[in-house]
């Protein structure tokens, strides 16, 4: 039994009581040398959620001491959100008085001090910060004769960062700033005081707006001299020894398809056509843990990263590039190493047989979707004759990837077919045209191909019962799910048969409903809301949205840490290496990895997301006073929310509304005028107006044309009426004036 399960086991005991951790060590006879590890696992254990403290500071299990351990996401309003690390339980809602000095993002533990009821959410005060997680923080630095101070970028941190006059460090006003906090907040101080650490620069310098998105969720731009210098250690080419062993694919004709601006190209694929009717499908991906070691300088940084992140002109990348751009990429016509999921599929989409390999391979070409596209879609002359020798494998893999989608919406797998944009920037980085992405023939074969092996390796691992790290999709939030319901009634909907227990495949009989419809768009954003995220876990809980019960990531070691982590598992089962021992090791390595995985992802996503909205926003500044013609997306109490064409949301806000005053149903979601009775409700099209564009909250503003025309005409018609009175006045003051005359 180890310590943790020792420590626990203690303070399950009825007669425990809370206590300080030097109290604890006592009982447990831990002598000098051994306190410290002894204080750390404690500490490790409190991270995990496990221990918790109470007002005095004492120690306890957070499930008997009626607290509950989380992340504190808070608004730019000041109040926040707990988000328990136990799934099952609700965020606990966070007033801006009961936040005790925490700052977004901190690991916090809160007490219940008011149940919810009647639709309204539980509320809680934070007892102890448990981490600390802002570090580093940026922002516009103000000065001050004796002090100077730094208003952060990032609008969920409240309060203004104190810089005595020693740690400006040569700032100077209205710079952008990193600052280092040197002293937290807490119940009784408000400000976090810190010093100036770097000068990124002043607002409008090139590059600087992705910049502070970089050091806002602090993405690491550069890798550590460690692990580059480790990189430059691994070989440009392949050996023969290297090749032993190995399942020797050089021969077998394949192919990598990918985006014309890929570099790193981690899978390839191969297709042939068998006697018996049935597909042999191989996907080949690239051998990352051949050259990543386990607890290397690499694989450490990497765990750190977790994933690479996209941020439209620029990649931060997972690995250093001598390895996802070099001898990891599966370059055309050069050896790679491989780790192999080679399937046979029948006529109906079903893998009949398989194998799991290490290989060594050699792909024809680099593709990209847009030639495949052509060659499939466009019957391009050119592009045919050019890969004269292809040709008849990209038509089979056009074959099987219909079978195989339709295969997987028959089981009712929902395909959300949202749009997705391309935003393109010039040389300086101003955007210049955001454009709709297109998700065409090839790019599904890949999306279908990949799916299908992360499928079924996830279910060749999960029967072998060895420690692995899947990727999951728990069932709808209820709640969230019965207001969707009634939404869709409210449509009119009614004549929808649910069942007793909501499956994929009712949801996607909804989507399909709608296809075609105005709402579509509305409708699919609606459920996806109301559906959980997908996360990394050890326990193989399934995919809800994919209707699947085995389910991982397997294809993108280049860029995730999670399909590096069930290579080296995979390896390590195919080279007969997973005994007991390793297999007890793992259970707390693929934890871990879930965990990492899973909040890195959240962060990239974010980064990602406040990337576009930031260059969206940039574009629309350019084009205020232009009319566009968009879509409901969201009606709130506060307004509703506007989609172009190219994505670029807009709200009109309620005080937009210039024809009537507007009440909010939110029921019926929709906005309906106290007078006139007219109603906006989402899928309504209109044309829009865009009045301004708030560029640090990346806001962009519409005016309905209509209203806005409407008051412009009875603007116009005043005036008109105006002008007609001063007219008679004038007359009747003229007339006036001869009679007196006379």
């Amino acid at each position: 039994m180890g310590l943790k399960e020792v420590i626990l086991n203690f303070m399950k005991e009825e007669a425990y009581k809370p206590m300080e951790i030097p109290e604890i060590a006592k009982i447990f006879n831990i002598n000098k040398n051994e306190y410290k590890s002894f204080k750390k696992a404690i500490k490790t254990m409190e991270k995990e959620g496990l221990l918790a403290r109470d007002e005095s500071d004492k120690l306890g299990l957070a499930q008997r001491m009626g607290v509950i351990t989380g992340k504190i996401e808070i608004h730019d309003r000041g109040f926040g959100f707990l988000i328990p690390d136990i799934e099952g339980i609700k965020d606990l809602f966070i007033a801006k008085t009961n936040l005790m000095g925490a700052m977004n993002g901190d690991r916090v533990v809160a007490k219940i001090i008011k149940e919810g009821r009647n639709g309204k959410r539980t509320e809680g005060i934070i007892i102890n910060i448990v981490e600390r997680v802002n570090k580093n923080i940026v922002g516009i630095y103000e000065d001050n004769k004796s002090f100077g101070f730094v208003l952060p970028e990032d609008k969920r941190i409240q309060n203004d960062i104190f810089i005595s006059k020693k740690d400006r460090n040569g700032a100077k006003k209205g710079q952008i700033v990193m600052v280092e906090i040197t002293r937290w907040p807490d119940g009784k101080r408000k400000n976090p005081e810190g010093k100036v650490v770097e000068i990124l620069g002043r607002p409008g310098d090139k590059g600087i707006d992705i910049d502070i998105i970089i050091r806002k969720y602090n993405l690491p731009e550069d890798f550590p001299p460690s692990v580059l210098n480790s990189a430059l250690d691994i070989e440009d080419f392949i050996t023969e020894d290297e090749i032993k062993g190995r399942l020797d694919l050089r021969n077998t004709k394949m192919v990598t398809i990918d985006g014309e601006d890929a570099k790193d190209l981690d899978d390839a694929v191969s297709i042939e056509r068998l006697e018996n009717g049935n597909f042999k499908l191989g996907v080949h991906i690239a051998d990352v843990t051949h050259y990543v070691k386990e607890r290397s300088v690499i694989d450490k940084e990497a765990f750190k990263r977790a994933t690479s992140v996209y941020l439209i002109d620029r990649v931060i990348p997972m690995l250093p590039k001598k390895l996802s751009n070099g001898i990891c990429s599966l370059n055309p016509k050069v050896d790679r190493l491989t780790l192999s999921c080679i399937m046979e599929v029948n006529r109906q989409g079903k893998v009949v047989n398989h194998t799991i390999a290490q290989s060594v391979i050699k792909t024809n070409e680099r593709m990209t979707y847009t030639d495949v596209t052509k060659i499939l879609r466009d019957n391009d002359v050119e592009l045919i004759k050019r890969y004269k020798d292809l040709v008849d494998d990209f038509k089979a893999m056009e074959e099987l990837c219909k079978i195989l989608r339709k295969k997987r919406l028959d089981r009712g797998a929902i395909d959300f077919d949202f749009e997705e944009c391309k935003i393109i920037l010039d040389e300086k980085g101003k955007p210049i045209d955001i454009k709709p992405y297109e998700r065409a023939i090839a790019n599904r074969m890949i999306e279908e191909f990949m799916l299908l092996a992360n499928e079924t390796v996830a279910e060749h691992m999960e029967k072998l019962k060895v420690p692995f790290v899947y990727r999951i999709h728990e069932n709808p939030d209820a709640e969230k799910l019965e207001k969707f319901k009634a939404f869709i009634y409210n449509l009119g909907y009614n004549d929808i048969t649910w069942g007793e227990e909501v499956n994929p495949k009712a949801l996607q009989r909804v989507l399909d409903k709608f296809k075609g419809e105005n709402e579509e768009t509305i409708i699919s954003t609606l459920l996806l809301r109301s559906m959980m995220q997908a996360r990394y876990s050890p326990e193989c809980a399934g995919h809800f949205g994919l209707a699947a019960d085995y389910y991982c990531h397997f294809t993108s070691p280049i860029r995730r840490y999670p399909d590096l982590q069930i290579h080296r598992i995979i390896k390590e089962y195919l080279n007969k290496e997973l005994t007991e021992n390793r297999s007890k090791k793992l259970v707390s390595i693929v934890d871990s990895a879930a965990k990492q995985s899973s909040e890195m992802e959240r962060v990239a996503q974010e980064a990602e997301r406040e990337v576009d909205d930031l260059k969206k926003a940039e574009y629309m500044k350019d084009r205020i006073g232009e009319i566009f013609e968009g879509m409901i997306s969201s009606v709130t109490g506060f307004g509703a929310f506007v989609e172009l064409p190219n994505t670029i949301e807009g709200l009109v806000h309620i005080t937009s509304f210039r024809d009537d005053y507007y009440i909010y149903d939110e029921d019926r979601l929709i906005l309906i005028g106290e007078r006139n009775k007219k109603i906006y409700r989402l899928g309504d099209k209109l044309k829009v107006l865009c009045s301004k564009v708030d560029i640090l909250s990346r806001e962009v503003y519409f005016e309905i044309v209509e209203d806005k025309y409407i008051l412009e005409e009875k603007e116009r018609a005043k005036k008109i009426q105006e002008e007609k009175l001063e007219n008679i006045k004038r007359e009747l003051n003229s007339e006036s004036l001869k009679e007196d005359n006379i």
